[in-house]
């Protein structure tokens, strides 16, 4: 059954156009990132649904309640959803149980719970995100990743239907995102809320979706599953902003791709891409993708060289084209040396 539908909704501002004739619908459970560059209209997307941002037209509907429709909004109090955002928009004067504590209090759970029932679901959720013993701190004696938990317990403690989330990791280091992730995929699965994440990071989108929309300029460039997005991208910007895909300019026949100034006898047999590329008489390929130094291939020469640790990147020219390629071995060729490159699992035929 779906749970949220959005259609053809647009918000224009005076001098700009930040979404577009949106269409979406998003399955009950679903954990959706929409992701993209700063200025694509993503977090607006996510504000027209909370009800903070009133669109300009279209229409917005979940669990069969209109939030937007025919210019009518109904308030965000009203609406079955919890928010987290960017920053962790805590209370200074609240300890933890009061910031949990705060939703329950509203209008409508104050009518529905008892007051037991209001401390066994705050002490599940403190369970659920690891709080329990801070249950009587204050958030300036807590670490980021504590505020944080603090911001995710607050929004589900009302076991919310919809969850929207603002960029909520773009405040933490590397190392507390990767732990955040975790807690973020094990909330998921515990309250089963359809939630919507917005991101600019490719691998937060990627670790924590089951479906992604990609979004450009106010539109949606493609909305697919991780894997897809990665693998069979259908537009320039998707290849490269989900995969750091590079082109190769070549042409297609049939399913044997020609890389532009090599010679005819080579091709790689190609997987299949979207009909966009084949368009374009290119293929997106991902730095990963190729073997330095192969017995065989495509001959090269290497212009620049960088150690990255696990793996080392290597910047080769191939004619008119530079590309760059991940290898995991560091002595495989210094800059200024020919050398030969290969798709990984395929066999260049001539």
């Amino acid at each position: 059954m779906t749970k949220l539908i959005v259609e053809k909704l647009s918000k224009i501002y005076s001098t700009a156009t930040a979404l577009e004739s949106i269409d979406l619908a998003i399955d009950q459970n679903e954990f959706i990132a929409i992701l993209g560059p700063s200025g694509c209209g993503k977090t607006t997307l996510l504000r027209c649904i909370a009800g903070f941002v009133e669109p300009t037209s279209g229409s917005i509907q979940f669990n069969e309640q209109a939030f937007y429709q025919n210019s009518r909004q109904i308030p965000v109090n009203e609406r079955e959803l919890g928010m987290v955002f960017q920053q962790f928009a805590l209370w200074p004067h609240m300890n933890v149980l009061q910031h949990l504590l705060y939703p329950l209090n509203s209008s409508k759970h104050k009518q529905l719970l008892s007051q037991k029932e209001k401390e066994e679901r705050i002490a599940e959720i403190l369970t659920l995100v690891e709080l329990t013993n801070f249950k009587e701190r204050f958030p300036n004696e807590l670490s980021g990743g504590q505020k944080q938990r603090v911001a995710l317990a607050r929004a589900i403690v009302s076991k919310p239907q919809l969850l929207l989330m603002d960029e909520p990791l773009s405040a933490l280091d590397a190392h507390l995102k990767e732990t955040m992730i975790r807690e973020i995929k094990k909330i998921h699965q515990a309250t089963q809320a359809t939630i919507l994440y917005v991101t600019h990071d490719q691998k937060e989108a990627m670790a924590l979706a089951d479906r992604i929309i990609v979004m450009n300029q106010g539109k949606i460039e493609q909305f697919d599953t991780p894997y897809n997005l990665y693998h069979y991208p259908a537009s320039e910007f998707v290849a490269d902003f989900v995969g750091k895909a590079q082109l190769i300019q070549g042409n297609w026949q049939g399913s044997q791709f020609y890389p532009a100034g090599t010679d005819t006898e080579f091709f790689w047999t190609g997987q299949e891409v979207h009909p966009h590329f084949r368009q374009q008489q290119t293929y997106p390929v991902h730095p990963e993708d190729f073997v330095l130094s192969a017995d065989q291939g495509l001959t090269v020469q290497v212009i620049d060289k960088q150690f990255l640790g696990r793996e080392t990147q290597y910047t080769v020219q191939l004619q008119q084209q530079e590309m760059v390629i991940l290898s995991q071995d560091a002595q495989a060729a210094e800059i200024g040396d020919q050398v030969r490159i290969n798709r990984k699992g395929y066999q260049l035929c001539g």
